[in-house]
């Protein structure tokens, strides 16, 4: 059942993203900047835990769950090293993360050539 969760979870949230991208006038970067600070407020109201802990993937691999990750990072390094915890905390928690993008669309572009539009 956590695959069926996760499947319809992360689904519907795409879904929405592109009902968004559709209806309104926003730019893709303007969406992907409100999907995340979503992610950290819910974080932050406590209500992103329980929705991942039900959706599981679904739910911490959009950038929902980005947000999330940067805001329990930022909360932790906070309450461990003060003020100066604002700063480090985001890069902390989502290192592995970025890194693993860098890494992966750096081998994709090896692999694949680009192509312009005519």
């Amino acid at each position: 059942m956590d695959y069926v969760n996760a499947f319809w979870v992360g689904g519907l949230i795409c879904a929405l993203v592109q009902i968004l991208m559709e209806k309104t006038k926003l730019l893709p970067g303007r969406i992907m900047v409100l999907l995340v600070c979503s992610g950290a407020v819910l974080g932050a109201l406590q209500l992103y835990e329980p929705f991942q802990k039900f959706a599981g993937a679904g739910a911490s691999v959009p950038l929902l769950g980005f947000g999330n990750v940067l805001w329990k990072g930022i909360k932790e390094a906070v309450e461990s090293d003060g003020f100066i915890g604002i700063f480090m905390g985001g890069f902390t928690a989502s290192a592995v993360g970025i890194s693993a993008a860098l890494v992966f669309g750096y081998l994709a572009s090896l692999v694949f050539q680009p192509k312009m539009k005519k």
